[in-house]
């Protein structure tokens, strides 16, 4: 089997890195100046105990690959950027190629649906932060992540078996599931205060607060559209004490995915596809979103215009997410 990480930031990164130093055959895909600095010295990766360099092959898009028809995909760019980049895969891969989704939210798989028959949802569990070009730093230490995964939309083959056999010997858990997209599911109602923290910083508690809001309505939207979710009991349970959290000497790890947008200051977010699939759920099932449709408004305009991370106060938020939504019944 050969992986082909397509979208090596920090999850992407991550995986790649820990696969290839367990001795799997992998290639990374990557963009701009950390495609340059990966190419011109390799991809270091970085925890609490190791700072290694490792020398992965690398290239700038799917065109450069020499495919062959076994490849095994992980998707790990954000949603917004998942069109255009299965667009550029399907123009060269064989249709015979696997692809998993190592992302949030749950529009990801059935993008890919469209191109490959044979998907993989991949539940993500793995503290990673991708801020300097050619640098992936790993938070969590001996496990780097839980991964579990299985086809899309549901069941197991033997192809799922085997690239969770491979995560499993490269420092990740990962249980094959049938019901896969239950827990992404459940991953998706946590990942609805990412824009928040990212906005307001993790300091005050009314952005916890913001976050119970936006999860509540997600529980009603769910509900309604007769989704089947893991509950927080089933999700405490697998992750109970397996990730540990160490820091890393002269690192700050400032927040999850979405604060490390705006850190970057990549011009966009992935709240679109995290607060608004709750959103685009709650109005085909006729369910008012107003603070998961304001959170996305807000969320949007201030990472198109730059904005750092924790640049407005939780007050501020409401009040922007209060204007925005005021147009939502309900």
């Amino acid at each position: 089997m050969r992986f082909i990480i397509y979208g090596a930031g920090a999850v992407g990164g991550a995986i790649g890195g820990r696969m290839f130093e367990h001795g799997h055959d992998v290639i990374l895909i990557a963009r701009g100046a950390h495609y340059e600095a990966m190419r011109a010295g390799g991809l270091r990766l970085v925890d609490a105990e190791h700072d290694v360099t490792l020398s992965i092959p690398a290239v700038r898009g799917p065109a450069e690959i020499d495919w062959r028809p076994d490849d095994i995909v992980i998707l790990g760019m954000k949603t917004q950027h998942t069109e255009a980049a299965l667009r550029e895969l399907a123009a060269v891969a064989p249709p015979t190629i696997a692809l998993a989704c190592a992302q949030n939210g749950v529009e990801n798989e059935r993008l890919a649906l469209r191109h490959v028959a044979d998907v993989y949802a991949i539940c993500v569990m793995l503290p990673a932060s991708h801020l300097e070009p050619g640098v992936v730093e790993v938070s969590s230490i001996p496990t780097t992540g839980l991964l579990d995964l299985g086809r899309y939309p549901d069941g197991l083959d033997d192809r799922a078996q085997e690239i969770a056999s491979a995560l499993a010997t490269s420092t990740f858990e990962s249980i094959p599931r049938r019901d896969v997209m239950r827990w992404k599911y459940c991953k998706l109602l946590m990942n609805l205060a990412n824009a928040a923290q990212a906005l307001c910083g993790n300091e005050d508690p009314d952005v916890g607060e913001l976050g119970r809001r936006a999860r509540s309505e997600a529980a009603a939207v769910l509900r309604a559209a007769k989704i089947d979710v893991a509950s927080r009991e089933e999700d405490q349970e697998r992750r109970g004490d397996r990730l540990q959290p160490t820091p890393i000497a002269g690192a700050h790890r400032g927040g999850g995915s979405s604060w490390q947008s705006l850190q970057r200051g990549t011009g966009t977010i992935e709240t679109d596809y995290l607060n608004g699939e709750i959103v685009l759920l709650g109005r085909l099932h006729g369910v008012p979103t107003p603070v998961n449709t304001g959170v996305q408004r807000v969320a949007r305009e201030l990472a198109a215009r730059g904005a750092p991370p924790a640049s407005m106060s939780v007050d501020d938020l409401m009040a922007g997410v209060t204007a925005a939504s005021s147009d939502v019944p309900g």
